[in-house]
């Protein structure tokens, strides 16, 4: 008997689809006649200014959760993992196609986010750098610019923090230090990608209820507020709760995602979104609230082992984590919020180095300006899914990974999206790769003999850029790990 022929199975499934079908229709018709009988506005109220709540997962790939991410491609949701949650989120606000973490590793890509520069622009391009080069009190970072725009702004950061210096040199007024991947139960050995059953996998719940109490003392101090949640999930160590285990284990594996345990985790880090949705319609706050949920690079090509490239997990996106190809750099990223159309849907190509001038333009401070920025405000996305563009001081999107991995690509590389195009050069021998990415998503054919204006554009783009911000220069031997920068002495 298979398993798919399995009474015990079938019950399950109907039932679970029976659960979440109600919960769905009963969450629904509570927001409707909230809204109606708070007679609730839907653009934030001008005197506090709105809150923001931002919830960063780790190495959630691009088709890692059940939202389909992007229209006519069935690849860009799971065919395994449930997240019923993130749905609602979904269909409450906007989700974008072609959204694009800063790096394909962690730590690069978080000072994106916090700063609204590049890597390249920051020399900080892996983890286990060193930082002293990095001004982190003095660069202008989210909360210090939500304060500048309001000093009424409380903010805090929960979880991994995964950057040099402290949260609260950034700003930060609540936090939980400076946090690693060793404080979210990661052990770097084969033993990472053996399932383990906790109550509080990798701390999700703990954290999530540090969060909800922050955002309900800010609501009754009525103070605005920016929350970040920086998940150790869906990073290995494998853990889950021993519920939501039992509840998968019949389920069939899907065609690509095929891991018990990480189906687990990934469920349980969408009940942790569930409970920050719950509170923030419980306090009454969802008419002032931004919640943006984004990944902070691709997922591991394959668990366990991450060795595996052909159809692997990120499949139909190419490769995974560590190198910049899509499976690496491409993430999901949903916002919902006041003034923004419940399930909305934009093609435009944003970064992690928006984030910070988005949020900034939402809190009213759209005038602030900020010196040697590379993102841009995709805040008139949010209202107007038709606008193809977002303004920035740079031309393009710009990805730069110049050292050898040995889990990886295993050769130094840079890259540039702009518009349907995305050029890869690789330092060692500066040959280049063109790739149409609205025709071409598994980067297959390689266009720089049928398009070599193109491709020229491209490259001349992408070394000028380099050079314009000094990045770290690839040299055989260099690592760029623990000796401060100005000792490598290595950049364009």
């Amino acid at each position: 008997m298979t398993v798919k022929e399995n009474p015990l199975y079938v019950y399950r499934k109907i039932n679970n689809l029976f659960n979440l079908s109600l919960y769905l229709f009963v969450f629904t018709l509570i927001s409707c006649s909230e809204g109606m009988l708070n007679n609730t506005s839907e653009t934030p109220d001008k005197n506090i200014g709105p809150n923001f709540i931002f919830i960063l997962a780790d190495d959630q790939g691009w088709n890692g959760t059940s939202v389909q991410m992007m229209k006519n491609e069935s690849g860009s949701k799971s065919d395994y993992f449930e997240t019923p949650f993130l749905e609602i989120l979904a269909q409450n606000g906007m989700r974008f196609s072609d959204a694009y973490a800063g790096a394909p590793v962690c730590a690069p890509s978080r000072y994106s986010i916090q700063f609204g520069k590049t890597p390249a622009r920051l020399s900080l391009i892996r983890v286990g750098m060193n930082t002293d080069h990095i001004d982190h009190n003095g660069l202008i970072s989210i909360p210090k610019a939500l304060k500048k725009i309001n000093s009424n702004y409380r903010t805090a950061h929960f979880g991994k923090w995964g950057m040099g210096s402290e949260p609260h040199v950034l700003g930060y007024d609540v936090s939980d230090g400076p946090t690693k991947n060793k404080d979210g139960n990661f052990v770097n050995n084969k033993s990472q990608w053996i399932h383990t059953i906790k109550e509080d996998p990798k701390h999700i719940f703990s954290l999530t209820k540090r969060a909800t109490d922050f955002i309900t003392s800010s609501t009754k101090q009525q103070k605005p507020f920016y929350l970040q949640i920086s998940h150790y999930a869906v990073h290995a160590n494998i853990e889950s709760k021993k519920s939501t285990y039992e509840r998968l284990k019949d389920k069939p594996q899907g065609t690509h995602q095929k891991d018990l345990g990480f189906a687990a985790m990934t469920s349980d880090l969408d009940n942790g979104l569930g409970m920050i949705m719950k509170k923030v319609k419980e306090l009454g706050i969802e008419n002032n609230t931004y919640i943006i949920y984004m990944s902070d690079n691709g997922s591991v090509p394959n668990i366990p082992g991450a060795k595996k490239y052909e159809k692997s997990y990120n499949y139909p996106l190419s490769r995974g984590k560590w190198d910049a190809l899509e499976g690496g750099i491409r993430v999901p990223l949903i916002v919902s919020g006041p003034g923004i159309k419940p399930d909305s849907y934009s093609a435009t190509p944003v970064s992690g180095s928006d984030i910070l001038p988005t949020i900034i333009h939402l809190a009213g401070g759209k005038e602030m300006q900020f010196n040697n920025t590379d993102g841009g405000s995709f805040a008139k996305i949010l209202f107007n899914e038709n606008l193809k563009n977002v303004r920035r001081k740079v031309e393009g999107i710009f990805f730069h990974v110049p050292y050898r991995n040995g889990i990886a690509i295993k050769r130094p590389h840079s890259a540039v999206r702009k518009g349907d195009f995305k050029l890869l050069k690789f330092q060692d021998d500066k040959s280049i790769q063109l790739y149409n990415l609205t025709s071409d998503l598994k980067e297959q054919f390689d266009l720089k003999k049928e398009n070599p204006l193109k491709a020229k554009e491209l490259e001349k783009i992408l070394d000028d850029y380099l050079i314009e911000v000094h990045a770290p220069k690839w040299q055989e031997g260099i690592t760029w790990k623990k000796t401060p920068l100005k000792e490598i002495n290595s950049n364009y």
